[in-house]
C-alpha cells in the first residue's frame, strides 16, 4: 500500500504518511509481548554473538555470580569483609529480636540470617542487599498464622505453618520473577508502602511494651485501640525493673542512631549498637539474675546449624489457609521493600538491578530457606544502609555475613540465651522509630493530596483495623485513582506558539496563538471502551465551546485537527467512537483530520477502514501539515490536502 502526501497551493510537499500494511497478528504479539514482559531488554547483547557466547551470556544473567566472581579481586574482599562482619553483628540482635515478634523460637531468626544471605549472594543481582528477617513480615506472619494455631499452645504447629507460610511466599516470588510479572509489585506504590510501614512500625513500638513493662498478659490483636486497651487493663502488673532497663537501653540505641545522623562516616556507632546492647544485656542479666526481679530472658539455644525442616511442612487443610495468606500478603510487601531499597542503593552507584531477578531470587531463597529451618527473608532497609555504609563491593558481604552466623551458631550461640526481652523489644522499637517517616508523610501532603490520602489510608487502616485491610484500602484507592486517570483521560486545545511551528497547550501557554477555522486538539491516552464514551463527549464539548468563541469573533470552525501522537492504543470501541465523532462533526460541515497515529493505532484504523473512509488526505504526520493541508483545502471545491505530490 503506497504511501500518500498532499500538495499545498504553493507546490509544498508534505511529509510522507506510512500506510504500510498492518503486520500480522503474531508479529504485533510478539512485540507487544515483548514490551510487556521484557521492558528492559535484557537479551540485547546475545544477538550477532556465537552459541558458546550466547550460552555463556544466559548462564551469567541466570546465575550472577558467575557474572562477578571471576572479576573478584582481593582488593573487593577486603571490603566486603569488612561490610560482612559489620552486618552479621546487627544480623544477631535483629535475628533474634524478629523472632520473637513473629512468636517463634529465637534461634530460628538466627538460622534464617546463615542459609538465605548464602542463595542470594548467588542468584542475586544487587552488590549492596543485605538479607535478613524483617519486622513489618513478622509481624503479618504471627498475626495471621495465630489466627489459626496459638503459638503458646502448640508451638510446634504454629512453627509449621510458619515454614509453610515461607515456602508459599517463596513460590510466589519465584514464579512472579520467572513470568516476569513485577508489574504486579508496582501496584505497592511508594505512598502505599510509605503509609504501611509507619502504621505497621507503630504498632510494633506498641506491642513492645509488653517486653518493656514486663507484662505477662497481653492480646493477640494487631490494632492500635486493642493494645492500648490491654496496657491499661493490665497495668499492676508493669514491672519498674523492666521499665528501667528498658528505657536505658532505648535512650542509648536512639543516641547512637542521633549521633550517626549528625556524623555519618559514625554510621558504625549505630551499627553495632544493637550488639552492645544485647551483650550487656546478658552480661547484666548472667550478674544479676534478673529473672528474680521479673525480667525475662531469652532462655536456651542450641548449638548447631540449621536442621532440616521438610517434614515440618504442613499441608493440613484445615489450616492451610493461614500460611496462604500470610505467604502472599509477604511475599508482595517483601519484593516491594526489598527491590525498593535494592533499587535505591544501586542508583546511588549509578547502577540498575533486574527486578524481575531480585524476584527469583527472593523466591529462592524463600523455598530453600523454608526447607532449612528458616523463615522468611527479604533485604532490610538497615541492615542493607549499613552494608552500603561499611563499604561493600560485591555480594560476597552476604557470603562473609553467612559465615560469621555460622560460627555463632556453633560456638556462641548458648552464650545469647542470658539475652533480656527487654533489650530486644528496646532494638525492635528503636528500629521501628525510624521507619515512621514523618518527613515523606509531610512531603507527600505538600505536593499531592491524593498521595497523602493513599498514604494514611495505609497507616491509619493498618494502625486501627488490621494489616491486610490497611493494605487492601490503601491499594485500593491507588488503584480508583489510576482507573481515574484511564477513564478520564487528559485531552487539550493546542494554539501556535508565535514565530515557531510548536503548537502547545493553550492553558499552559496562555501566549499561544489559534488558527483561524481550526481546532487542534491533543488526546494523550490509549483510546478504548473504558474511555471513548468520555472522550466523545469532551471533544464534542471542545467544539462547541470553540464555535461559541469563534462565532463572537466573527468566525468558524472547519476543522478538527486530532493529535493522536500521544494514543498508544485504540480497541474496536474506539474506533467506533471515532466514526460517531466523525459523524457528529460533518452534520456540523466540520472535518476530521488526525495527525501521527501510532504503529498500532494506524494498523487498527486501516483494517477497520476508518482510514479509507475518511480519506488518506486526511492524516497527516505533522500538526504543521495538517493545518497547511487544512488551508489549501479552504479555497474553493477543494479537500483538505486533496492534491497528491
Amino acid at each position: 500500500m503506497a504511501p500518500v502526501v498532499g500538495g499545498g497551493a504553493a507546490g509544498e510537499t508534505f511529509h510522507k504518511v506510512n500506510f504500510a500494511a498492518p503486520r500480522s497478528f503474531a508479529a504485533a504479539f510478539k512485540s507487544d509481548l515483548k514490551e510487556t514482559l521484557f521492558p528492559d531488554d535484557p537479551f540485547h547483547d546475545f544477538k550477532g554473538k556465537p552459541l558458546p557466547i550466547k550460552a555463556k551470556k544466559a548462564l551469567q544473567y541466570f546465575v550472577p555470580i558467575f557474572e562477578w566472581l571471576p572479576k573478584y579481586t582481593r582488593k573487593l574482599f577486603m571490603y566486603d569483609l569488612l561490610a560482612g562482619i559489620t552486618i552479621a553483628s546487627l544480623a544477631i540482635p535483629q535475628g533474634i529480636s524478629y523472632a520473637k515478634l513473629a512468636n517463634i523460637p529465637p534461634i530460628i531468626g538466627l538460622y534464617s540470617s546463615f542459609v538465605p544471605p548464602l542463595i542470594y549472594s548467588v542468584f542475586g543481582s544487587s552488590k549492596h542487599l543485605a538479607v535478613g528477617t524483617v519486622a513489618a513480615s513478622s509481624l503479618i506472619i504471627a498475626a495471621t498464622i495465630e489466627a489459626k494455631v496459638n503459638p503458646i499452645e502448640n508451638p510446634q504447629l504454629y512453627l509449621n505453618l510458619v515454614f509453610t507460610a515461607t515456602l508459599i511466599s517463596g513460590v510466589t516470588q519465584l514464579i512472579l520473577g520467572v513470568f516476569r510479572l513485577g508489574i504486579l509489585v508496582d501496584f505497592l506504590s511508594h505512598s502505599t508502602i510509605t503509609g504501611f510501614m509507619g502504621g505497621t512500625a507503630t504498632l510494633i513500638c506498641l506491642q513492645q511494651l509488653k517486653g518493656i513493662f514486663g507484662l505477662k498478659h497481653f492480646t493477640t490483636h494487631t490494632d492500635m485501640v486493642s493494645v492500648i486497651r490491654v496496657i491499661l487493663k493490665n497495668r499492676k502488673e508493669i514491672r519498674w525493673e523492666s521499665t528501667v532497663v528498658g528505657v536505658v537501653f532505648l535512650v542509648f540505641l536512639q543516641f547512637t542512631r542521633f549521633v550517626k545522623q549528625k556524623k555519618p562516616k559514625l554510621f558504625w556507632v549505630s551499627a553495632i549498637a544493637p550488639m552492645v546492647v544485647v551483650v550487656t544485656g546478658c552480661v547484666f542479666a548472667y550478674v544479676a539474675h534478673v529473672e528474680k526481679h521479673g525480667i525475662a530472658i531469652v532462655g536456651d539455644l542450641k548449638k548447631g546449624i540449621n536442621p532440616s525442616s521438610l517434614k515440618n511442612l504442613d499441608f493440613d487443610p484445615k489450616y492451610l489457609s493461614a500460611p496462604i495468606q500470610a505467604g502472599l500478603v509477604t511475599a508482595m510487601i517483601a519484593l516491594a521493600e526489598g527491590i525498593a531499597i535494592g533499587r535505591s542503593f544501586a542508583i546511588m552507584e549509578n547502577q540498575q538491578i533486574d527486578g524481575n531477578k531480585e524476584m527469583i531470587a527472593f523466591g529462592l531463597m524463600n523455598i530453600i530457606g523454608s526447607f532449612t529451618s528458616c523463615y522468611l527473608t527479604t533485604g532490610p532497609f538497615s541492615k542493607t544502609a549499613v552494608n552500603y555504609n561499611a563499604g561493600c563491593k560485591t555480594q560476597m558481604a552476604n557470603v562473609v555475613m553467612s559465615i560469621c552466623m555460622m560460627l555463632t551458631l556453633f560456638f556462641l550461640a548458648p552464650l545469647f540465651s542470658y539475652t533480656p526481652l527487654v533489650a530486644l523489644s528496646a532494638i525492635i522499637m528503636s528500629a521501628m522509630l525510624g521507619l515512621i517517616e514523618y518527613d515523606k508523610a509531610y512531603h507527600l501532603y505538600k505536593t499531592d493530596k491524593f498521595d497523602f490520602i493513599i498514604c494514611m489510608a495505609a497507616f491509619f487502616g493498618v494502625a486501627f483495623i488490621s494489616m491486610d485491610v490497611g493494605l487492601m484500602l490503601s491499594v485500593g484507592l491507588a488503584l480508583l485513582r489510576a482507573l481515574l486517570y484511564v477513564a478520564r483521560p487528559a485531552s487539550s486545545k493546542l494554539g501556535n506558539i508565535p514565530d515557531t511551528s510548536v503548537y502547545r497547550d493553550m492553558e499552559q501557554y496562555p501566549g499561544a496563538i489559534d488558527i483561524p477555522k481550526t481546532l487542534i486538539l491533543q488526546l494523550g491516552s490509549p483510546i478504548y471502551f473504558a474511555n471513548s464514551g468520555y472522550l466523545r463527549e469532551r471533544i464534542l464539548r471542545w467544539v462547541r465551546d470553540e464555535q461559541v468563541k469563534k462565532a463572537s469573533e466573527g468566525d468558524d470552525v472547519e476543522h478538527v485537527i486530532l493529535d493522536f501522537g500521544g494514543v498508544t492504543s485504540i480497541d474496536i470501541t474506539g474506533v467506533e467512537t471515532l466514526v460517531e465523532i466523525r459523524r457528529s462533526l460533518e452534520v456540523r460541515d466540520i472535518k476530521v483530520v488526525i495527525v501521527n497515529p501510532r504503529l498500532e493505532v494506524m494498523e487498527k484504523l486501516i483494517v477497520t477502514n476508518f482510514i479509507d473512509k475518511i480519506g488518506k488526505e486526511r492524516v497527516f504526520l505533522s500538526i504543521e501539515d495538517a493545518i497547511e493541508g487544512c488551508n489549501f483545502s479552504l479555497t474553493p471545491q477543494k479537500d483538505c490536502g486533496s492534491e497528491e505530490s
